[in-house]
């Protein structure tokens, strides 16, 4: 397992609640495992090599595919809290007691539902380009986002490109070197999401930044040591959601980077990685 990396780790199945839940798992065995959650139709095959490869030098890497994405069996929850179930009900299966999570854009929203529902569980939590419940804008229903998601001639690399990087040429050619690095698989890929994996997804971010409730109130539940960063311009989910994010979490750490937007983790990834493994480092 420590041999594997993003290109050649094997495609694994476990059962759960009725659910054949499918997750990559590799790295470096004996300390606090590092669980990946991944953005609005994210697949396996969508973790960056260079962001998942170098934490694996660390400890195990485990990528999660939630129910009715990809290879992942059951139905695509159409609301927040029954994705953070579907991830609740898997890590129960392979009976880990302790995970630090890396929740990235849609991602990050499960991250804070599960430690909150079960913070014994959780470790160090790492939220990039997300919002807590009730942020403006974090329903990505944007008319010039949905533009992009629903053109079918547009590829789906060419989308990531669109979504994520500026149009600089500095970030556009961080972009090209990201789209070759997910290309770099070898082993058995992912299967692209259906067609009902987008309306569900959407419709719970919908409703997670549509929350009328106190986010200050609910951010201070989560007591965990969070470093919480983005792009200082994120399109998709705006960057005044990572500040609040990092203003009412109790013991946050936040990163800004520059001249980068919702895929500022690809686009800085060298720096990223820095960051984030030094912040895992305390156990």
């Amino acid at each position: 397992m420590s041999q594997m990396t993003a290109a050649t780790a094997d495609n694994l199945y476990i059962e759960a609640n009725g659910v054949r839940y499918a997750y990559r798992r590799f790295g470096k065995a004996g300390r606090t495992p590092l669980l990946c959650l991944q953005h609005f139709t994210g697949t396996l095959d969508n973790w960056d090599p260079a962001i998942v490869d170098a934490h694996a030098v660390d400890r195990e890497v485990i990528l999660f595919e939630n129910a009715g994405v990809g290879r992942s069996g059951g139905e695509v929850s159409s609301t927040i809290a029954g994705m953070a179930e579907h991830v609740l009900h898997f890590l129960d299966a392979l009976r880990l007691s302790k995970v630090h999570i890396l929740g990235y854009s849609l991602g990050g929203f499960l991250a804070q539902e599960i430690a909150i529902a079960r913070p014994d569980l959780v470790g160090r939590l790492v939220i990039s380009g997300s919002a807590p419940e009730g942020g403006p804008g974090a329903g990505m229903d944007r008319p010039e986002l949905i533009a992009i998601y629903t053109d079918a001639a547009i590829s789906p690399s060419e989308k990531l490109k669109r979504l994520f990087f500026p149009t600089t040429p500095v970030a556009l050619e961080a972009a090209d070197a990201f789209l070759s690095r997910l290309a770099s698989r070898v082993a058995e890929a992912d299967l692209a999401p259906t067609p009902a994996v987008a309306p569900a997804q959407l419709q719970a971010m919908i409703e997670w930044a549509n929350w009328k409730g106190d986010v200050a109130a609910k951010l201070a539940k989560i007591r965990h040591p969070v470093l919480v960063t983005n792009g200082i311009d994120d399109g998709m989910i705006p960057t005044a959601n990572t500040f609040t994010l990092a203003a009412h979490l109790p013991n946050a750490m936040l990163i800004i980077y520059p001249n980068a937007g919702h895929g500022a983790l690809f686009q800085h990834h060298v720096e990223y990685v820095s960051h984030t493994r030094a912040f895992l480092a305390t156990e």
